[in-house]
């Protein structure tokens, strides 16, 4: 089955089907009652006074959007600049018809345009259709670090 999308940058009247994905990636990574993000919350974050995040969506004739690629600016001491990739989600029933790899692509190029000095992701030790993407295109998956986090609540307990 091939399935025809058009990858653009996301708007804000995108976000009702952004935050559907959104919602089954945490169902897929086995983290359903994580979602705590809201439509209202990506509206002010992503198109208030200060957004700190930009997406492609791929969006399908027939289906409306059918896959996102979520990113915001970050900086490096070392770098300078650099562009981190949150998440790249595809609806489950249309994943390994190649609309990730154009979400990626998408991505790198707005990075490669905007100067970015480096692009970052996470994928997470059991996905691996994603491991092996990434590794078919030559990235560095890194062994080296570890992932640390606060989460609200132990933030307001620090």
């Amino acid at each position: 089955m091939s399935v025809s999308v058009n990858i653009r940058k996301g708007t804000e009247a995108d976000l009702t089907g952004v935050h559907a994905l959104i919602v089954e990636l945490a169902v897929y990574e086995k983290a359903p009652d994580e979602v705590t993000n809201s439509i209202e919350d990506m509206r002010r974050d992503g198109f208030g006074a200060q957004p700190i995040f930009e997406f492609f969506v791929a969006e399908s004739p027939e289906e409306g959007i059918v896959g996102i690629a979520l990113y915001y600016t970050a900086y490096s001491t070392w770098k300078g600049k650099m562009l981190f990739l949150e998440d790249i989600v595809v609806t489950e029933r249309l994943r390994r018809k190649g609309i990730g790899r154009l979400l990626f692509h998408a991505v790198a190029k707005a990075a490669k345009e905007e100067n970015y000095k480096r692009m970052k992701w996470q994928v997470l030790d059991w996905n691996e259709p994603a491991i092996n993407f990434y590794r078919s295109i030559g990235a560095n998956l890194d062994v080296e670090w570890i992932n640390c986090n606060l989460s609200q609540e132990e933030l307001q307990q620090f």
